[in-house]
């Protein structure tokens, strides 16, 4: 088990501070990151947050996962290995020669 935890239903308001202090209940907390919007700035829902000990993660779950915060009901667990994106989805639809399928308009 790895020592960095995804934490979701997030409220929109929680920080970074925020977020850091709950787990820190738990043990101690390496890094705490709030996902945002990279446009708006606005707090996604969800972060990550890194243990030092794959111990104190494991305590962080059992304690947190399902509790309350702010009126939010959290989800903790294992953050999975972030895959390596693909380039962007094969090109984005560039499927058969353009638009004009069929021949001329009927005018």
């Amino acid at each position: 088990m790895g020592n960095k935890l995804y934490v979701g239903g997030l409220p929109y308001a929680a920080t970074e501070s925020q977020l850091s202090n709950l787990f820190s209940a738990h043990g101690t907390v390496e890094s705490a990151r709030v996902i945002t919007d990279k446009f708006t700035g606005q707090s996604r829902g969800f972060g990550f947050v890194e243990m030092s000990t794959a111990e104190e993660a494991k305590a962080a779950i059992t304690a947190l996962n399902g509790s309350d915060m702010d009126g939010r009901q959290l989800t903790v667990n294992e953050a999975k290995p972030q895959e390596a994106r693909s380039g962007g989805g094969g090109g984005g639809g560039r499927f058969g020669g353009g638009e004009n399928r069929g021949g001329r308009s009927r005018f």
